[in-house]
């Protein structure tokens, strides 16, 4: 055996929180390692570091080594790839990217001209040769080969790390998406370079992201809406109980006040306007000081093809947005009529749990109350839930295995 190889090898991994791994010839120890996740051994069965050391069996200290260098180098990531916006967690940085789901490609020689933010800037102002496009649709890819490259964008730039340390990636997928929908975010994801992919349920990693404690004998409600899609969903023991989802939210609200603001003035305006106005005075709830919201609309007259200003008020838009609102709280009463007594009585006790961006909608927490007799609680930060809870699942053995079973394409 070489000389070397008896020696003492110190390895500082982190430079905020100490963490020393020494190797001998006979023995590995472990001093203040820190929590660095699950991994997998050679075997292919999962394990925690911690725990593996004191075993009978450990791993030799080549295999050992090699193993925790990796790991606290590889940026394992949770992505919320929305239909509106895609949001990318990485394991200790946090949320590193929040940029819309468009890319901007001249459809000449289609070239990729912008993605995210630039690329949204550019809807409805964009010459003839050049398209802003959305390459999801109602949270499910509609353009693989546009998809796969705003992944690749998205994740190229959420890396700092070791370049040839490819990530794992936790993806949240509404709930009732199809086998070839799946393969498609699979696929997607291991060509824009992650190393292995995982696809998670929407509400089940809105929950775990909104701190939910998704793996014990009691009932949690969550209700995530998004752009595409509303998921509402029972969790217990760590596997949902009880769903619906929804094709019904943010981007259906914007195509409501568009054509209501259409049908009351006979004005034409676009998206991102309407968005504008549901976010400035977008309101679901009777109230006097929501009705006194208001806001200035620019449009194009249909009647002359001129420029025209005109006011919009909180209660036209809460009147613009009834009917799908109404379909959502209905939806809302039919997952709970689902559910096993003895989960309802713990809903009751807990709350329903709102995330996602429609959780931010003026009144929507006080109409589902309403509606449902039940007390609501919107998520600190609901937008960035589902990115949160995606990379969350990572550190959760059960919950990552049981993804990995699921997320076997036949």
């Amino acid at each position: 055996m070489p000389a070397f190889y008896l020696a003492t090898l110190t390895f500082q991994l982190f430079k905020t929180r100490p963490s020393f791994l020494v190797l001998t010839s006979s023995k590995v120890w472990y001093n203040k390692l820190g929590h660095l996740g699950a991994g997998v051994w050679p075997s292919g069965k999962a394990a925690d570091f911690g725990s593996a050391i004191g075993g009978s069996n450990p791993p030799t200290p080549a295999i050992f080594l090699c193993e925790v260098i990796r790991l606290p180098f590889r940026e394992d990531m949770g992505i919320d790839l929305g239909t509106a916006n895609t949001l990318v967690y990485v394991r200790g940085r946090g949320i590193v990217i929040n940029e819309p789901s468009v890319v901007a490609i001249d459809t000449e020689t289609g070239t990729v001209i912008q993605v995210g933010l630039a690329a949204k800037e550019m809807i409805g102002k964009t010459p003839s040769n050049i398209s802003a496009i959305r390459p999801l649709k109602s949270g499910v890819i509609a353009d693989f080969d546009i998809a796969r490259t705003m992944l690749k964008y998205f994740i190229g730039n959420a890396r700092k790390g070791l370049p040839f340390l490819k990530p794992r990636v936790v993806i949240g997928v509404p709930i009732g998406v199809t086998e070839v929908e799946r393969k498609a975010i699979m696929d997607a994801a291991l060509e824009a370079g992650a190393s292995k992919a995982f696809l998670i349920e929407e509400p089940m990693a809105a929950a775990i992201g909104a701190g939910l404690d998704v793996e014990e004998p009691s009932g949690n409600m969550i209700v995530d809406i998004g752009g595409g899609t509303t998921e509402i969903a029972v969790i217990s023991l760590g596997s949902i109980v009880t769903s619906v989802s929804v094709r019904i939210a943010g981007d259906a609200l914007d195509e409501a006040i568009v054509h209501y603001i259409k049908e009351e003035y006979k004005l034409a305006i676009g998206e991102r306007t309407a968005e504008r106005i549901k976010i400035e005075i977008g309101n679901v709830f009777p109230l006097p000081e929501y009705d006194e919201l208001e806001t200035m609309v620019v449009g194009v007259d249909l009647s002359t093809g001129l420029p025209r200003k005109i006011i919009v008020q909180g209660g036209e838009i809460r009147e613009a947005l009834k009917t799908n609102i109404n379909t959502l709280t209905d939806s809302i009463r039919n997952a709970l009529e689902q559910t096993p007594p003895e989960l309802v009585t713990d809903i009751v006790a807990r709350g329903i749990v709102l995330t996602g961006g429609g959780a931010l909608l003026k009144g929507f927490d006080q109409l589902i109350s309403r509606e449902t007799g039940i007390s609501v609680v919107i998520a600190e930060d609901p937008l960035t839930c589902v990115a949160r809870g995606a990379g969350a699942a990572l550190e959760k053995l059960d919950i990552l295995n049981r993804l990995s079973k699921m997320n076997r394409i036949k």
